[in-house]
């Protein structure tokens, strides 16, 4: 289920840059049910469990500005909106995995995921910076203590 779940985060990962991409180009008709659905039917075979990759996506758009208020001041160098889209979409989906679904996904698992789609879908310095914040955020929210370290290697 592991590689599954993988497939299904990259899935997650094209249905939210695109959602995001779409609506910040004005297109009011926008739907991410929809992008989903698409993106579903290349893997038709290879996702079993299309709840998880749904979960994820609706978490991440409902808590969206929360995940952005929260990714802020972890990262003051980089406002949101000067993120790069599929970094950004990418710490919103792990962030989102460390503090809403702690439960189902351990937490190194999901900086591990986010830190995978980085290599393969970000830039160069892309992995390093979402371990980076990610690492941050594990440490201040999901353990509670204080750190100013700039990156963790988990």
């Amino acid at each position: 289920m592991a590689s599954n779940r993988h497939l299904g985060r990259i899935v997650a990962l094209q249905t939210l840059y695109e959602f995001e991409f779409r609506t910040g180009c004005g297109d009011s008709t926008t739907n991410s049910d929809e992008i989903l659905e698409r993106n579903f039917e290349r893997y038709e075979s290879a996702i079993e469990d299309k709840d998880f990759v749904k979960e994820l996506i609706d978490g991440v758009l409902r808590e969206q500005e929360h995940l952005d208020a929260t990714i802020q001041p972890i990262a003051p160098e980089w406002p949101i909106a000067q993120i790069a889209r599929v970094d950004r979409t990418i710490l919103r989906m792990g962030l989102y995995e460390l503090t809403f679904r702690g439960s189902v996904v351990p937490p190194k698992v999901a900086i591990n995921e986010a830190v995978e789609l980085a290599k393969a879908f970000g830039s160069d310095n892309s992995s390093k910076f979402i371990n980076g914040v990610l690492g941050t955020a594990y440490r201040t929210l999901v353990e509670g203590t204080k750190d100013h370290a700039d990156s963790t290697e988990l």
